[in-house]
Order: C-alpha cells, then sequence, then structure tokens
C-alpha cells in the first residue's frame, strides 16, 4: 500500500474532499454509507491529533519549546490551521469489504455538494472570526503574557472548531433534508400552478385537431338549468276592476292578469285584436281551471291600470335605489347563478349560453303572427331533459320535483331541452357563442360556404340549361335554384294551419309573385318571422317564361306555384352536386361573396369614420340581399335631432375659437378670412338661445355635484357643506353670463387658458372640424340604415375573417365594427392577416 498526503483541516473541508472522491469513484460502486464511516474514523484521528498538540504544548515550559510551539502556531496560521497528516491510500479502496452495506442510506446530487462547499467557505470565516476576537485581548495583555496567550489561544481556536465543525455538519444534514422536502413541495406547486394555468388560459380550439364530427365530447358536467322564481302575489290592495269593481282572483289566475296589467304602455300588443282576443281566451281559461270566484266574460270590461300602475311604481323605485344598493342586488343575483354559467367539457371550463329556463308571460311574435298574446305556461323540471357524462353527478331538480329524462348523448351539444306550450317548439340550452362546439360549428358552417366557390360555376351551369328542360319537374327545380342564388331566398316549409303563414322559394304561391312584361317579377309575401318581403327585380327571360308557365289556369289564389317540388327534393340535389350543399349554404356564400366584393369599395386614404361608413353600406347591402329588415324605431327621430343638435354645438364652439384667435391677433381678420365667414345653420338668435342652455346645464351641474358631495360626507359622519358654499360655486354662472354678453357685444373671446397660443387654437379648431366630419358620418349611417337590420347577417351570415382581415388591411380597430359578443363569439377569426380572401 501507498500512502498518500492529503491535506485536512475542519472537518467541513475534509467532508467535501471525501464526497469529491465519492463522485469520482461512483463508477467504482463506492456507497455513500462507506463514505460516512470514514468520515467518522478521520474526526477520531483529527482530535486525537489535536489533543497531542495540545497535551505537548501545555507540557513544555522551557523558552526553546515555547518557541517551538509558537512557530508551529503561527505556520498553523498561515495555513489557515491545516496540518498534514499521512492517509492509507488504500483506505477508500474498494476491496474493504466490511464498510459496505447492501443499500445506500441517501443518493449524493449536485445540491449536496454545493452545500458542503458552502460550509467550507463559512469554515474559514469562523476561524478568521474567532483569530480576530482573540487578538484583540492580546493586544491588551501583557508583552510577558503573550506566549502563554497565544498559546492558549491556538488551543482555544481548535476546541471552538471542533465544537463548530460538528454543529455544522448536523445543521447540513438536517438542511439537507429540509431541502429536499421543500424541493418536493416546490415541485407540487410548480405542477398544481401550470395545471390551473392551462385551465384559465383560453381553449384554441381552432389550433387543435378536429374529430370527425361525430362525437362531440369525452365527459360533460354541469349544474343543469336555473329555474324563474315562483310567482309572488301582489299586495291585497292592488286589484284588477271588472265592471268597475275589484275582484279577487287565485294567484295563477292574478298572474297572468299581471301580464297583460304591465304592458299597457305597448299599444302595439294591447290594441292588436288578435293579442287581445288570444290573451283573453287563455286568460278565462285560467280562471275557470283555478275555480275563480268571478270569471270575466268580456275583455271590454275589464280594467288592469291598478296592475299597471302598481308595477311602474315598483319599476321607479328599484330606478332610485342607491348605487350600493342596486351592487348588492346584483351580487346575490350571480351569486345564485354562478354555478349555472359555466360547464367542464373533455375537463375544460365552457361557458353556458341560456342556462335560465324562460318565465311565463305573453307570447309576442314576430310580424302578424296568428298566436300573438298566448300564455306562455311555467316550464317544469318534469318537461325537461337533461343531456350529461354517463359517470358525471346528475344535478338535483328543485325539492318534491323529477328531471323528465336523463340523457348521456354525447352526439349532440345542447345540455338541457324542453317543450315550449305555445308553438311546441323544442328548445335548448346550449354552450354560449364563444364556446369550442359553437366555435367549431361556425367555422364548418363559414368553409362549406367557402367551399361552394369551386362548384357554383358548374352548378350554375346546369341549373341554366334545366331552366329548358322539358320535365316539368326539372324546369321547376332549376328555376327555384335560380331564385335561390341571385335573390338568397329561403328553401320554405310547409306551415300548419295554426303557424304564421310564412313562405320560402318553395313554397311561394300563385298570389306572391307578379309578373310585369318582358322580364320583371315583383316579390311579395311574409318571410321567417313575419317579416315582409317586397322586391321588384329583373328576371332571366326563361325565367320570366317559366314563372309564367307556373303561373298558368287553372291556377289560382292559394295553389303552389312549384306544385312539383318541396324542400327534400331541392335538398337532395343539391347534395347531389355539393356534399353538403343547401339552401342556406347559397345565402351563407352569397352574403359573403357580397360583403367581400363590397368590401372593395373602401377608400384608403379616408378617415377611420369614411372606412367604417363604407363598412356599414357594405354590410347594408348583404342585409338588403338577404331580407334582413327592421321597423323604423319610435326614437329614430328623437335620435337625429340629437345628432343635429350636437353638430350645432361644435360649430359654436369653433366660432368661439375663431373669435378667441382674433382677440388675440386682431390683424389676422385681413390675412385669415375664414376667421371671419359666418358658419351655416347658427345665427345670432340660435347663439342666444344655446348660451342660455349651455348656462343651465352648467347649473343644474354644479348643484348636482354639490348635492353628491354632501350625500358622500353624510354617509362617513362628517358635517355637510353649508348652502354659502354653493353660492360661492354658483359664481361661475355669473362669470359666465359676464362672458357671453361681451362675445355677443363686442365679438371678443378672452381665453383662460394659461400660455393660450393661435398655434393651438388652431390645432382645437382642426379637432373639432374632425369631430364635426364624424357626426354627420355617423346621422347618414343611422338615417341609411333606419329600416335595415345589420347585426344578423353579421352573426350568421357574413364570414368573420373578411371583417378581421378588412380591419388589418385598412387600419381600422375591430372594436368600431365588432360588438364585445361578436368579438368572443369569433375569437377564432382574429389571427386573420390582411391578405386573407373568402
Amino acid at each position: 500500500m501507498k500512502d498518500k498526503k492529503l491535506e485536512l483541516g475542519v472537518s467541513g473541508e475534509k467532508m467535501v474532499e471525501n464526497r469529491e472522491k465519492y463522485v469520482g469513484n461512483k463508477e467504482n460502486g463506492i456507497y455513500v454509507s462507506t463514505m460516512r464511516t470514514k468520515e467518522k474514523q478521520e474526526e477520531k484521528k483529527v482530535g486525537k491529533r489535536m489533543k497531542r498538540i495540545v497535551e505537548s504544548e501545555e507540557e513544555s515550559s522551557s523558552s526553546e519549546k515555547t518557541k517551538k510551539s509558537l512557530k508551529k502556531s503561527k505556520k498553523m496560521n498561515k495555513k489557515e490551521n491545516i496540518k498534514t497528516i499521512e492517509c492509507d491510500s488504500e483506505y477508500f479502496n474498494t476491496g474493504n469489504e466490511n464498510l459496505y452495506r447492501e443499500k445506500p442510506t441517501f443518493t449524493l446530487d449536485q445540491n449536496m455538494i454545493n452545500n458542503y462547499e458552502k460550509n467550507k467557505s463559512m469554515t474559514k470565516e469562523m476561524v478568521n472570526s474567532i483569530r480576530e476576537k482573540k487578538s484583540k485581548k492580546i493586544l491588551k495583555s501583557k508583552q510577558s503574557n503573550n506566549l502563554k496567550n497565544e498559546t492558549s489561544e491556538n488551543i482555544e481556536i481548535k476546541k471552538e472548531i471542533d465544537e463548530k465543525s460538528i454543529k455544522t455538519e448536523k445543521k447540513l444534514k438536517k438542511k439537507h433534508k429540509s431541502q429536499e422536502k421543500e424541493l418536493n413541495s416546490e415541485e407540487l406547486k410548480n405542477e398544481e400552478s401550470l395545471r390551473s394555468k392551462e385551465e384559465e388560459e383560453d381553449y384554441k380550439w381552432w389550433e387543435q385537431q378536429q374529430g370527425d364530427g361525430t362525437i362531440k365530447w369525452k365527459t360533460l358536467e354541469h349544474n343543469g338549468v336555473l329555474f324563474p322564481p315562483p310567482y309572488e302575489p301582489l299586495p291585497s290592495y292592488v286589484k284588477m276592476k271588472y265592471k268597475g269593481e275589484p275582484i279577487s282572483l287565485p294567484p295563477e289566475a292574478e298572474e297572468v292578469a299581471g301580464f297583460f296589467g304591465a304592458i299597457l304602455s305597448s299599444e302595439q300588443y294591447v290594441k292588436n285584436p288578435t293579442f287581445q282576443k288570444n290573451f283573453f281566451h287563455d286568460f278565462q281559461e285560467t280562471c275557470k281551471k283555478t275555480n275563480a270566484p268571478v270569471i270575466p266574460e268580456k275583455f271590454e270590461y275589464c280594467d288592469f291600470t291598478p296592475m299597471f300602475e302598481y308595477f311602474e311604481k315598483k319599476k321607479e323605485e328599484k330606478k332610485n335605489k342607491s348605487k350600493e344598493e342596486k351592487k348588492k342586488i346584483k351580487e346575490e343575483k350571480d351569486a345564485l347563478e354562478e354555478k349555472y354559467k359555466y360547464c367542464f367539457l373533455d375537463g375544460r371550463k365552457e361557458k353556458v349560453g341560456n342556462f335560465r329556463i324562460e318565465p311565463p308571460g305573453l307570447f309576442r311574435g314576430r310580424g302578424d303572427h296568428p298566436k300573438t298574446g298566448k300564455l306562455k305556461t311555467r316550464v317544469v323540471p318534469e318537461q325537461v331533459i337533461i343531456n350529461i357524462g354517463k359517470d358525471s353527478v346528475i344535478p338535483s331538480p328543485p325539492p318534491g320535483h323529477n328531471w323528465k329524462e336523463v340523457r348521456h348523448d354525447n352526439t349532440v351539444t345542447w345540455l338541457a331541452t324542453w317543450n315550449e306550450n305555445v308553438n311546441n317548439n323544442v328548445k335548448y340550452v346550449f354552450l354560449s357563442a364563444g364556446s369550442s362546439l359553437k366555435g367549431q360549428s361556425d367555422l364548418k358552417k363559414y368553409e362549406k360556404a367557402r367551399e361552394l366557390k369551386l362548384y357554383i360555376d358548374n352548378i350554375r351551369k346546369q341549373y341554366r340549361k334545366e331552366l329548358e328542360d322539358k320535365l316539368m319537374e326539372v324546369r321547376q327545380r332549376a328555376t327555384a335554384m335560380y331564385l335561390i342564388d341571385l335573390f338568397a331566398l329561403r328553401a320554405g316549409n310547409e306551415k300548419g294551419e295554426d303557424e304564421a303563414d310564412t313562405v320560402g322559394c318553395c313554397s311561394l304561391r300563385y298570389e306572391h309573385i307578379s309578373l310585369s312584361p318582358p322580364n320583371t317579377v315583383v316579390f311579395d309575401f311574409l318571410g321567417k318571422d313575419s317579416i315582409r318581403y317586397y322586391n321588384e327585380v329583373q328576371v332571366d327571360p326563361q325565367v320570366f317564361k317559366n314563372l309564367k308557365i307556373f303561373k298558368r289556369s287553372p291556377k289560382t289564389e292559394g295553389d303552389m306555384l312549384f306544385d312539383r317540388l318541396n324542400t327534400s327534393k331541392l335538398n337532395n340535389h343539391l347534395t347531389s352536386l355539393m356534399p353538403g350543399l343547401s339552401a342556406k349554404v347559397f345565402r351563407t356564400h352569397n352574403a359573403s361573396y357580397t360583403m367581400s366584393e363590397q368590401l372593395k369599395n373602401t377608400p384608403k386614404d379616408a378617415s377611420i369614420s369614411d372606412k367604417v361608413l363604407a363598412y356599414n353600406r357594405a354590410n347594408r347591402m348583404v342585409a338588403i340581399l338577404c331580407n334582413h329588415q327592421r321597423t323604423i324605431s319610435k326614437t329614430h327621430s328623437a335620435q337625429m335631432e340629437r345628432i343635429e343638435d350636437k353638430i350645432l354645438a361644435l360649430k359654436y364652439q369653433k366660432i368661439r375659437l375663431r373669435k378667441a384667435i382674433l382677440t388675440l391677433d386682431p390683424k389676422l381678420e385681413k390675412s385669415r378670412p375664414d376667421l371671419s365667414e359666418a358658419v351655416s345653420d347658427i345665427d345670432e338668435d340660435w347663439i342666444k338661445e344655446h348660451q342660455k342652455v349651455l348656462i343651465e346645464k352648467e347649473y343644474d351641474k354644479i348643484k348636482r355635484k354639490f348635492q353628491k358631495d354632501n350625500e358622500k360626507l353624510i354617509s362617513q359622519n362628517e358635517t355637510p357643506m353649508p348652502e354659502s358654499r354653493l353660492e360661492k360655486f354658483l359664481e361661475k354662472i355669473n362669470e359666465m353670463k359676464e362672458e357671453f354678453k361681451i362675445e355677443n357685444e363686442k365679438g371678443r373671446v378672452e381665453s383662460k387658458t394659461r400660455g393660450i397660443t393661435i398655434e393651438k387654437l388652431d390645432l382645437q379648431i382642426k379637432k373639432i372640424n374632425e369631430r364635426i366630419h364624424q357626426m354627420k358620418a355617423l346621422m347618414i349611417d343611422k338615417d341609411q340604415n333606419k329600416t335595415t337590420a345589420l347585426g344578423t347577417s353579421k352573426i350568421n351570415y357574413i364570414d368573420p375573417r373578411l371583417t378581421y382581415a378588412w380591419c388589418a388591411k385598412y387600419g381600422v380597430n375591430i372594436e368600431r365594427v365588432f360588438t364585445k359578443t361578436l368579438r368572443e363569439k369569433f375569437a377564432w377569426a382574429a389571427s386573420t392577416t390582411a391578405d386573407w380572401e373568402f
């Protein structure tokens, strides 16, 4: 065996070296347990050696021995108390089997090695600090005792080093264990935070691989539907009158009477004979069913005014509630609805759309609906079917009730369904418009319409050829396809006798079209939702000829125009031309194509307002194509007047700014004639009236602020401001009056702004001109769209990628043309680039 010199000092440094040897010999299979045994033996040897040094120094009394020990101690100090000892080189040999164990107690990692390195430096610092403390004591002592003190100092240092090193080693072991625990806990926390972060992030389904469209979900969890609260009877003093006398009604009948009483101000319903007839019939039936003491026989004798007045009073009370009260009511409502707002679809949190069951009321309907005014009865859980995952917890129905059925159908996307009683329509609870399932459906719809571009030329060639076919069925089908393609007519379905008389292309009757040679056709019928479709168009001569044949006698009013065609036959034929093609795909394609072509008319160098105006004009062309009409709003005239007043007010501001410029520099009147020119629509009389309005507004503003500030002070238990303070605030009104007087008499406007210059005033005039231009564009837009509903085509027919691409191309913020709801619904289209084309 060969001996090897190892430099060892404190146990911390020695352990690090042993660890390094272990790491170096790891391949030879030396375990950490071996290292621990060796470390203990090393500690014993160092302890014995230090003891011998101390004893030898104490026994030496001669000066020579003292000097030698002093030299040794100085040498030790220079080497930071490190001695050279001999160590058997085979001490760490792998052949020493007695030091082996079957399993290692722990594994050595880089963190532990780093900790021992830190301990090494800490030990050195500890030696230095102890030496400094002892050296201060030595300086105070006499020179004769220097040798003894230095010797004793070395002894104390050695003892303290041994004690400190043992304590440090124990601390390191404890620290290592605690670090392991911390690392494990941190890993768990990181995993949890990552998991929660992933859940919170928006699920970008359009970036994921899509399925085949059959299986919609794997797991589905939700909390069912929210039913409306039960009816609360009216106070005893609120009763409807019959023949001038108040009558008592059971709660069920009183609720129905209240439905009519609440809408007395809506003349379009309460004065509609059909609405009155349907309501009164259902009201009588409810009275009979509940054994009401008085069953009204004639509608004319019914007076619902007391109910109406009570409801209006409650509305006013609700409106006048404080901000805090309204906030509290909203918080309570949100807390009640919170659990219904979201579901978990395949483990992802998704927002639910219409989770509320519609409350009972009176059916309105659109247009001249034959069932308008009929009673919509209260929906109970026994009518509702719940659709949920097999392994999910089934939501509990209200106490005392059961669900009609619970299904686990993962091929559909609805969460709940029921049938309403008026039209027996099926109602569904779906995910929100911005959910992944809705988004996937929208994307597929627009991609299908986009795919039609590849087939449309061949389809048009074929149906134009078939317009002259010998078979009448083929000729009718080709004519219907022509009308659907060019005029975006709906296919149309047959209706029952008790349903609204709305028609589409296939269900057009003899009286719905008029022919005027050579090729003019006038369409006049009720379309979807009883909206009138009136359109006078020029058609292909062969189409005109065919329509004339289809109207040939013996056909008369009430007879079907396309008597050999129905929607099923038409859609079957369309599917044979292109997979998934239907009449609705034609509408979506034509709407998006029209929008795409119209958006090309956007002026590139125009202002943002003009670009938005061009966008809305393109949108209006699509709405007209799809017959998305609306009745003129009652408030339309008032809205237009308000916009006009705002424009005039801006023009008056411009006049005052011009006068302010001339007040600063009167010489500009000759060089800048624009500062003195008259402004259209504004004269002196209008200016004086407008000044009065401005003074009144400022007075109301000051008074409201004073009252609001006092209310705040009272709520904080502070003394409110006295009325004298208000009078001081109102001095501003007198200042305004004086300013207007000087302006009207002398034409001078003194600017109160410090450091005002002509350049700054010109800049303000420029900004006002821009605002006037924006207001005029808004006014034109509102007037042109008064009978057109732009929203429907945006939501259902125009590919949203066209809008995002247009915004990117012309530098328009998407918020100018898409509401927040639309931005959430079409989030999948937000990354569309400016060069995208339909």
